[in-house]
């Protein structure tokens, strides 16, 4: 063929591409597409709309049920993006069953990334629970060998989709973990000015992040093996290499949230000052529980926030979404896109971001996808059968319905525990501290914040795992500080910031919870004949006004041992004094293994077995009592394990809520 017809042949192929939708790689400006960036974030391994601590079906969360939307979404958005934003390996009895009971094999993919491959994500990223179960779980389960001691060199059973993350190295030799970046090309529909359909090609790169505080938090399983870059720094690291790729957009997977507090390298939730970051095109964020954008919430802690958008979602000008947790919603990042000087732009006041929750109210949720619980049939019927191994029986209701209010009869079995098997190391390993008193430190992870169910309730009779899994919710394992009575105080004027303060003199209604902390950071301590006052109307700081051990008050200079987990020991809460270099004690040993043990050794629990509450209020005359939301119905509970001050079931609040009164 000669070079005139050659030419004329290719002339008429772009003609025919330009005017019949066929795939051009260029585009004049003034052309337009719609894309939808779509984001699951800390589905926790919630992959069916199950409640293994209760064993009944929770329609409110479930990936099965976030699958649906995803099919939504992709039919109204045919321009999509699908991410995971992390947290997404650990946090149900099924995640803890292959992880702990019966590890899977290296041939065999985890159920939660068989489910999510069912819909054929585009990236994820890393969070700081993947670390949970150590590096050679995760490497085993991502598909993604790492040069870092007590890692298999084996290559296993991985997610279809690739994995993400820039600012965590192995320290052994620098290099990333998992690849730093990632470019994702698809075949978009975009149109010229005139209306025509054309299939062009979007380039669109991704940058992942997990909160570097992971070191502190995951200190046993990570110290000497990886190091962390701060989230704003990575970002300008990897930056150039990415562009450099000729992407049109870059999205940043990042497992954090919003703190426009001035920026630090170890901040936990940095996406504020990553927003600032020249060249991040949009942020999928995680990590808080929380929605955004949520201005339908009068009390969203994003409604106030300095050059933040809580109704279109926008964080400093750049489009963001955090799609809830658990798998109660869909994050959605509609962009519109226009050419101009040669390049895709996001035309900002077209650009708008929304969570799509999968229940309208209440119990009115969309149905799940049938095909998730086809596909981790056989690993959901396994882990029923193991949560359900007898492990003795209770007389007592252990509940964290009000263990802000002072009950402990749940977290007494915790301390109980963790108590004795630090004293019996004590006695074996470091003779030389046995003199020193062994204190217990446990808060409830499971306070109501995701809800009426969010609550640990084993009522008297057999103990199963469940039971366990259900007190003592994450697999952290047990450690133990040498403090003094300073310390001690200060632990306890820390964990009493969970309330606000209340003013005797106001007539109007007071809440008695400080929601921005949260109830995991609220410790119990007992043990040794500790008792401590928190006195509501003091100042955070000075409300632990009267702190006695054995009759006695505690002196600033005597010494304690405490009993807690890994995250604590090494300074997870904001602890003053707690920062990880006291730490006597730091075994491979999970605290609910711990609690399991201790629970076998006293097969019918008796209210003798649990220490009497520590936690005293002091009197106040209030002229309104003080208010706060628990599960409905339940004032009786409080009234059974001792709860010190009045408390009284004011409204149902229709939800499964009620609030109630509480007066010291």
């Amino acid at each position: 063929m000669s070079r005139a017809l050659i030419a004329l042949s290719l002339a008429l192929a772009l003609s025919a591409c330009a005017s019949g939708g066929g795939k051009v790689s260029r585009l004049e400006d003034g052309a337009r597409a719609d894309v939808a960036l779509l984001e699951t974030t800390d589905l926790h391994a919630n992959v069916l709309s199950f409640d293994y601590f209760k064993g009944v079906i929770d329609p409110t969360i479930g990936f099965e049920r976030v699958a649906t939307l995803i099919r939504e979404a992709r039919r109204e958005n045919p321009n999509h993006f699908l991410f995971d934003d992390g947290d997404t390996i650990q946090g149900t009895s099924l995640a803890d069953y292959q992880a702990l009971a019966e590890r899977l094999p290296c041939t065999q993919e985890l159920a939660t990334y068989k489910a999510m491959d069912a819909l054929g994500y585009d990236a994820g990223t890393i969070g700081n629970h993947e670390f949970n179960y150590g590096l050679d779980f995760l490497a085993q389960v991502t598909g993604t060998p790492f040069a870092a001691d007590g890692v298999a060199s084996q290559t296993c059973k991985g997610p279809a989709f690739p994995l993400v993350l820039s600012n965590v190295f192995s320290a052994r030799d620098g290099k990333p973990l998992y690849r730093p970046w990632l470019v994702v090309e698809k075949t978009i529909t975009a149109y010229t000015p005139d209306g025509s359909a054309l299939q062009v090609p979007l380039r669109v790169g991704v940058l992942g992040f997990a909160p570097p505080p992971i070191l502190k938090w995951d200190k046993r399983n990570l110290e000497g093996k990886v190091t962390v870059l701060g989230v704003v720094e990575a970002a300008q690291k990897y930056l150039p290499e990415l562009r450099a790729q000729k992407v049109d957009l870059v999205v940043a997977v990042s497992h954090g949230g919003l703190n426009p507090s001035p920026y630090s390298k170890d901040m936990e939730n940095a996406n504020w000052h990553l927003a600032g970051v020249e060249g991040i095109d949009a942020i999928m964020l995680g990590h808080s529980h929380d929605t955004f954008p949520n201005a339908t919430n009068p009390k969203s802690r994003f409604n106030n926030m300095s050059e933040v958008d809580n109704e279109r979602g926008f964080v400093r000008g750049v489009p963001a979404v955090m799609g809830s947790f658990w798998g109660k919603a869909l994050g959605v990042i509609k962009l519109a896109l226009e050419r101009k000087d040669g390049r895709w732009q996001i035309v900002k006041d077209k650009t708008y971001t929304q969570v799509r929750s999968i229940c309208a109210k209440d119990q009115d949720c969309v149905a799940p996808d049938p095909e998730i619980a086809r596909i981790v049939d056989a690993e959901h019927r396994a882990t029923m059968k193991w949560v359900d191994t007898a492990i003795g029986q209770t007389e007592v209701r252990l509940s964290t319905y009000f263990a802000d209010q002072g009950d402990v009869s749940a977290l007494g079995v915790i301390n109980a525990a963790q108590r004795a098997f630090t004293q019996d190391w004590i006695a074996s390993e470091r003779p030389d501290l046995a003199g020193v008193p062994v204190l217990s430190a446990a808060a409830a992870f499971k306070g109501g914040f995701a809800g009426a169910e969010d609550y640990s309730d084993v009522k008297p009779g057999r103990l199963t795992i469940k039971s366990a899994a259900d007190l003592y919710l994450y697999p952290n394992t047990i450690a133990a500080v040498k403090i003094d009575g300073a310390t001690l105080k200060n632990w306890l004027e820390k964990s009493a910031e969970r309330f606000n303060r209340l003013d005797p003199q106001s007539a109007e209604a007071q809440a008695l919870i400080n929601t921005r902390v949260p109830t995991y950071n609220f410790d119990v301590i007992q043990g040794g004949g500790l008792s401590y006052t928190i006195d509501l109307s003091r100042a955070a700081g000075e409300r632990i006004v009267k702190l006695e051990a054995g009759g006695k008050p505690v002196r600033p200079d005597q010494p304690f041992i405490v009993a807690t987990n890994n995250y604590r020991a090494s300074g997870s809460g904001g602890i003053p004094g707690l920062d990880g270099k006291n730490i006597v004690m730091s075994v491979e040993t999970t605290n609910r293994d711990v609690v399991i043990d201790w629970l076998k050794a006293h097969p019918t629990l008796r209210r003798s077995d649990i220490d009497a509450s520590p936690v005293h209020f002091a009197p106040l005359k209030l002229k309104t009592p003080a208010t706060f939301r628990a599960r409905a119905g339940q004032a009786d509970v409080a009234r059974a394990n001792g709860v010190a001050g009045a408390i009284r079931e004011l409204k149902d609040n229709g939800d499964g809520t009620a609030t109630y009164s509480f007066s010291p």
